[in-house]
């Protein structure tokens, strides 16, 4: 009986398809899942946004310079592509001579050269700090860079032997010198010596002030610890980015201590340039432009 049932089914869609004509006919198609219907499609890798969570193309945020072309936020820019951002053109790499030890054989974990090893595997850098010797604009500057994901941009004693070299060139040529600050402060892995480059990183700023060449810091998200209390504060100008997270201890650790919640924009930019501790806070976008009429006006520059 199955055999027979089978049989006078296909005799019927054998007789509709030859009453119906064939733009009549149903076309069979591919079914789109729900979920995926509204989902970009890209070819090459993708960066999300923390505050919209826009999928944007690495390719158009490098062309953006890391603002987020939905939202305008600012996202965490490497190092080395602020400086070559920032530069019209790069002369030299300067403090490639520099590698750190291990004078205190310390080891929490993991032993401090195996983390420094991870460290540069995970970067492709050497050390927390990059300093280039470049123009903008046709204007000769020295500019250092605080790279976060190496050990949270913590300052070593190479950091301050990088720093201190930069400062000692910007006061031989009297060029004026740009500090890109982003880091969690001083290294516990080297105890003391990276607690003596806050004395040393101010020694040298201090010797620039004297000689009355420009030293103008620019905040990028976040700086804490060591690094605010030295070289990030006691620029001649302090600039920083919307919504850059700025302090010494962490606004957790406040917290704690006060017992007491801390709602935003505590320690963001806004909150201090409300307070007075920063001059201005400049988008992204403006901050090269910014910096070059800045030292042109303390320089005398036409």
């Amino acid at each position: 009986m199955s055999e027979v049932k089978q049989e006078q089914k296909q005799d019927e869609k054998q007789s509709l398809l030859q009453s119906s004509s064939w733009f009549e006919r149903e076309v069979p198609s591919v079914k789109v899942p729900e979920e995926n219907k509204n989902k970009p499609l890209f070819t090459e890798p993708t960066i999300e946004c923390p505050e919209c969570h826009a999928l944007v193309t690495r390719t158009a945020m490098s062309f953006n310079s890391y603002v987020c072309p939905q939202c305008d936020e600012h996202l965490r820019m490497k190092a080395r592509d602020r400086l070559n951002w920032f530069f019209d053109q790069v002369n030299q790499e300067l403090g490639q001579e520099f590698s750190a030890g291990d004078p205190l054989t310390f080891v929490d974990s993991r032993p401090y050269p195996q983390r420094m090893e991870e460290a540069q595997q995970k970067t492709g850098e050497t050390e927390a700090l990059i300093s280039m010797q470049g123009q903008v604009n046709g204007v000769p500057m020295i500019a250092v860079a605080f790279e976060f994901e190496f050990m949270g941009g913590s300052m070593g004693t190479v950091v301050g032997d990088r720093f201190v070299q930069a400062a000692e060139l910007a006061l031989k040529f009297k060029q004026p010198m740009i500090c890109f600050a982003a880091s969690g402060g001083a290294r516990m892995q080297e105890g003391m010596l990276s607690l003596m480059q806050m004395a040393r990183t101010s020694a040298a700023i201090e010797r620039l002030h004297n000689a009355s060449i420009p030293y103008i810091v620019v905040m990028t998200n976040p700086v804490y610890g060591g690094v605010t209390a030295s070289l990030a504060m006691l620029g001649d100008v302090h600039l920083a980015e919307p919504k850059a997270m700025i302090g010494f201890a962490g606004k957790r650790v406040i917290e704690q201590t006060v017992r007491e919640k801390l709602d935003e924009p505590f320690q963001r930019a806004e909150y201090l340039l409300e307070h007075g501790a920063i001059d201005q806070i400049v988008h992204r976008h403006a901050l090269r432009d910014t910096i070059y009429r800045i030292v042109s006006k303390l320089m005398n520059l036409p």
